[in-house]
């Protein structure tokens, strides 16, 4: 890959969808009957981390046909420890096997050479990198096509990232606005330049300037929440070569029609992700009549390529 968003550009038009299915596994709302199979064949952790990848993968099957990439919040696995982490992994590798790029929600960063630890671990490592004079490519378990960053740091935290993005063609995205209600403690604070999330968002437009792809944006993304609409308008104007992802969409209230703000005049510029709404839809209207649990994919699927269509009718 020589561009993230350049490819998931394409993808998008090719695909007519914008829509980021986010992988958060939880059990208590996992198929009873996946987690009981998972039970009887295996013990403790080892049954949570095979519950978990069985869902993974059905829902990624599900919703193959209708996503241009998966979202996979990394706490949920990290919760589970060492096997968490490898259901994570192979998680990531049975996305792409299915052709689906991969966002790990990770939300990391740092300065200086732990900010390029981070990078390494979930950006990957440049065939050009070496240690103790030895050629050294690094483990994969854990990287990503993109992930998120915290850009509280600074250029000093946000640099080390994009060098690595650029060297790897992998993407970023830097939290400006974040969809939860608290954000505005914080976030909405007045500057003499505006609101805190303004002048985050001039910075990180600023300094993805000199890796903008063919598609017009810049290596360094942002996450926007469309549980702001007026925000995510005011952010597109300020960020016009910035690619958003954006939550809020489905379980935390926001509509397609809300999100419709953070796109281009051509339906593109950003990515919707949508979790919990989408991968245990079976369990919520209108699905879980439909569906009910013995049919869930199914469910999982129809919720996913409506998701898509309103999306797609909401911006073109």
């Amino acid at each position: 890959m020589d561009h993230f968003f350049d490819a998931l550009w394409e993808r998008m038009q090719s695909q007519q969808s914008q829509l980021v299915v986010g992988l958060d596994p939880r059990l208590e709302r996992m198929p009873e009957e996946l987690v009981e199979d998972a039970l009887r064949h295996y013990d403790g952790s080892e049954a949570i981390a095979m519950a978990i990848e069985e869902f993974n993968r059905e829902v990624i099957d599900a919703v193959a046909p209708h996503a241009v990439a998966v979202k996979c919040q990394i706490a949920f696995y990290e919760m589970w420890g060492l096997r968490g982490l490898t259901a994570y992994s192979h998680t990531l590798e049975y996305a792409r096997e299915a052709d689906l790029p991969v966002i790990g929600d990770v939300k990391r960063n740092d300065i200086g050479s732990t900010a390029e630890a981070y990078a390494s671990a979930h950006l990957g490592w440049p065939e050009e990198e070496e240690l103790d004079d030895d050629e050294w490519f690094g483990p994969e378990e854990l990287v990503a096509d993109a992930i998120t960053i915290n850009p509280y740091f600074g250029s000093d935290g946000v640099h080390p990232f994009l060098e690595r993005a650029e060297a790897t063609g992998r993407g970023l995205f830097a939290l400006v606005k974040t969809s939860n209600p608290s954000a505005r403690e914080i976030q909405d604070l007045e500057t003499q330049q505006g609101p805190v999330y303004e002048r985050v968002g001039t910075l990180v437009e600023k300094w993805g300037e000199d890796y903008v792809g063919d598609s017009g944006y810049s290596l360094l993304g942002a996450v926007v929440g469309a549980t702001y609409p007026q925000t995510l308008q005011v952010l597109r104007e300020v960020m016009p070569h910035t690619f958003f992802l954006v939550p809020g969409v489905g379980a935390q209230g926001a509509s397609a029609a809300d999100a419709a703000a953070a796109f281009d005049r051509h339906g593109g510029g950003a990515v919707v992700n949508s979790s919990r709404g989408i991968i245990y839809a079976f369990n919520r209207d209108p699905y879980v009549e439909k569906y009910g649990e013995s049919r869930w994919t199914e469910a999982v699927a129809a919720a996913a390529r409506e998701t898509r269509r309103k999306l797609w009718e909401a911006t073109h």
